[in-house]
């Protein structure tokens, strides 16, 4: 009987246990592959949507970054250069490529860095203008730093700082301006050029080989000190105008303006500024590389090629944002664009290259030799005297751009005294 007894229960209980298996086979076990399946479904369907979002997205910011320029049809030339240089042994179609290639990114690079702006506030914006206003320029200089050509760093920012005050202001019309401080700035950039450039001419530095490159390197932090000073001096002026705008404004409600808003967002602006930058870099070095044999093709001095022509090219957009700036008579920003950016090059980005090429030991200095730094002086002393009494017009304008005919004419036939018995 205790052997039918557990058989009974072994029985039963394998009965329960098989109706217990029926029960959840039959009912529950369809309803969880339902729920996974809905589930699955539901995670597919979010994964599609945000990947039509993230589509969306990036396609928007390209339409925006890329296609809403027409001087972005230059893009072209940068692959143009790269395949140029593996295929055809032509120095000079590679330089010309790399720097219309590089027009527009660096027109879109001031672009995102203005967009990058609307983020930050006025302090941390005005480091990133610092940063990003020239870079361009400050990136060729460092491929050619990394070369040795310490001499086309000299000679193609000694360009920019030409090109920008000459070039910029053939549209300017009756206008009040002030540009006091920045004239400043200036001056006390070429009094750091003129001694040590008088030093050499002379032979009278103490040391010589020496002190020449030691007084270039305490003058440039120095003036990295000074143009850190007029940032925050900036900064603090934008900030009591702002006050007193916003106060107007409260003032008088009917005028008020639709603020300007970024067009893109602050991670697609800081993505677009590290795309541009690679690509202004890797152009960069095929300018460098490959300025000498276009010198030699188009028959042209390299000392030409490196302050009249890399200038203007490269600066281009600048120019063009400049005179588009004085056509819709916002003439302000023509001119700060203008004489800040000389500003920004003089007591920025040349200490900046003399520093970095103390860090990395190659001798760059601030002697730029007794005619380039003459033509520099007597540049900024043509602009401040024609600007000292507040106004600027049309004529001004195109007697700025007959002395920069006279200068590139003379760099044409200027034999650079560093190349004489190379």
């Amino acid at each position: 009987m205790k052997k039918a007894v557990s058989m009974g229960s072994i029985e039963g209980r394998s009965v329960i246990e098989l109706d217990n298996v029926s029960l959840l086979s039959s009912s529950s076990f369809p309803q969880k592959i339902l729920s996974c399946k809905e589930d699955s479904s539901i995670d597919h369907d979010y994964g599609k949507l945000l990947q039509d979002v993230i589509r969306s997205k990036v396609f928007s910011s390209i339409k925006v970054v890329v296609l809403s320029n027409k001087i972005n049809l230059l893009m072209p030339f940068g692959p143009m250069a790269i395949l140029v240089d593996k295929l055809f042994d032509s120095h000079g179609l590679v330089f010309l490529f790399s720097l219309l290639g590089i027009i527009p990114l660096a027109e879109r690079l001031g672009y995102t860095t203005e967009q990058l702006a609307f983020f930050t506030g006025p302090a941390v914006g005005g480091l990133i203008y610092a940063s990003f206003g020239n870079a361009t320029e400050l990136i060729i200089s460092i491929h050619a730093l990394k070369k040795g050509l310490f001499r086309l760093v000299q000679q193609s920012l000694l360009g920019s700082i030409l090109s920008n005050l000459l070039l910029q202001k053939l549209i300017l019309t009756d206008y009040q301006v002030d540009a006091t401080v920045d004239f400043g700035l200036l001056l006390m950039a070429v009094m750091g050029l003129l001694f040590p450039a008088f030093l050499n001419a002379t032979h009278t530095e103490l040391e010589h080989g020496k002190s020449e490159l030691a007084l270039s390197r305490f003058t440039s932090c120095i003036m990295l000190v000074a143009y850190a000073s007029y940032i925050v001096f900036q900064v603090k002026i934008q900030k009591n105008l702002q006050v007193l705008v916003d106060e107007d404004r409260g003032l008088k409600d009917d005028t008020l303006d639709e603020e300007e808003a970024p067009e893109i967002s602050m991670w697609e602006s800081m993505i677009w500024l590290s795309i541009l930058t690679g690509g202004i870099s890797i152009l960069s070095e095929y300018l460098v590389n490959t300025i000498e044999g276009a010198s030699k093709e188009f028959k042209m001095p390299m000392t030409f090629l490196s302050v009249i022509i890399l200038p203007i090219i490269g600066n281009a957009a600048e120019h063009v944002g400049s005179i588009m700036f004085a056509v819709k008579d916002k003439l302000d920003i023509s001119l700060e664009v203008a004489v800040g950016s000389s500003t920004q090059i003089a007591m920025f980005v040349i200490p900046f290259c003399v520093v970095a090429g103390w860090m990395i030991e190659c001798p760059m200095d601030l002697n730029f030799q007794p005619f380039e730094t003459t033509s520099l002086f007597m540049t900024v002393i043509l602009v401040a005297f024609i600007l000292h009494n507040g106004t600027a017009n049309y004529f001004k304008g195109i007697m700025l751009i007959l002395c920069y005919l006279i200068v590139s004419a003379s760099f044409f036939v200027y034999i650079d005294p560093t190349s004489i018995g190379k």
